[in-house]
């Protein structure tokens, strides 16, 4: 069978990755993104064009994948003057790979499907590196025959494909595990930094806990930066305030609340507020280590 058209807008760390995966395995790209350093690796590469606009990159698509920043970013992509939604074909599939709000997903969706055109949310797990070689868990959504349409693409992403119901399905799962991840980090973090305060010796702690229930890659990833100073979680203090975010607008629209979500959303804001935002989720220890009590 002929491969499908693949158009990609965002050629950060693990767009760009995901892209030059579909290109050794040999689909053809219409690409675009605001870095064109980023353009010009994948042209380099072969069997790839720039499209100008959103619209035009549509128009010369049989899928359309985002991976891109924020909900507001998608948004302006798909309705802006010259977007997606103005180019998009009919029977093609649009695929968020970013972490978005899933109310907006679910707009962007019923707006393609009266174009005649389906739509899948598909956050991802892993990191550059997998995406590089086709090996990223990938939370798939929507509606049922769209996803079995763009399984087989997906299968050349993904070592894992879940398929996860009603499209909006995946962004809800994202958040929710984000939330779950980015909470346990800066408590971890905050442990080590009172263990600290207490003379408590860090290592010693990690020792100690480690051997208990509360062991996880999360907390490795913590005592890395607090105990041996390496910085090794590539995931920034800037996207995990931002999903917190998403995940307090999520549970607002659902008719309920997460103090401890605000909690952890607190801390994030004040490490970003602090210049930390480049950093890695770890690295907050560094805000607990100096924080003083309020008043």
């Amino acid at each position: 069978m002929t491969k499908p058209v693949i158009g990609f807008i965002g050629l950060g760390l693990m767009g760009g990755n995901m892209v030059e995966n579909l290109q050794k395995k040999g689909f053809e790209l219409v690409v675009m993104d605001l870095n064109k350093d980023a353009v010009q690796a994948v042209l380099e590469r072969g069997n790839a064009t720039e499209a100008e606009t959103p619209r035009e990159l549509a128009e010369e698509s049989d899928i359309v994948m985002l991976c891109l920043t924020t909900s507001e970013v998608v948004e302006k992509v798909v309705y802006g003057d010259n977007g997606i939604l103005a180019g998009i074909k009919q029977g093609a599939v649009l695929i968020d790979f970013g972490t978005s709000i899933p109310a907006s997903t679910r707009k962007i969706g019923a707006d393609l499907a009266a174009k005649g055109a389906g739509m899948i949310d598909a956050p991802l797990g892993r990191t550059p590196a997998h995406a590089k070689d086709g090996l990223l868990n990938i939370m798939a959504a929507g509606d049922r025959e769209t996803f079995d349409k763009v399984k087989p693409v997906l299968d050349e992403q993904g070592e894992n494909v879940f398929y996860l119901g009603a499209l909006g399905a995946g962004h809800v799962t994202k958040l929710i595990n984000n939330f779950m991840g980015m909470t346990t980090v800066c408590t971890m973090s905050q442990a080590f930094a009172v263990a600290d305060r207490a003379g408590v010796d860090r290592q010693q702690l990690f020792d100690i806990m480690s051997t208990g229930p509360s062991n996880s890659p999360f907390m490795q990833f913590c005592k890395n930066y607090a105990v041996d100073g390496v910085s090794d979680l590539s995931f920034s203090i800037n996207n995990a305030n931002k999903d917190l975010g998403y995940f307090l607008k999520m549970a607002e629209d659902l008719g309920t609340q997460s103090e401890i979500a605000q909690g952890t959303s607190h801390n994030l804001k004040a490490a970003v507020e602090a210049g930390m935002g480049d950093g890695n989720v770890p690295e907050i220890f560094d805000l607990f280590l100096k924080l003083e009590k309020a008043g």
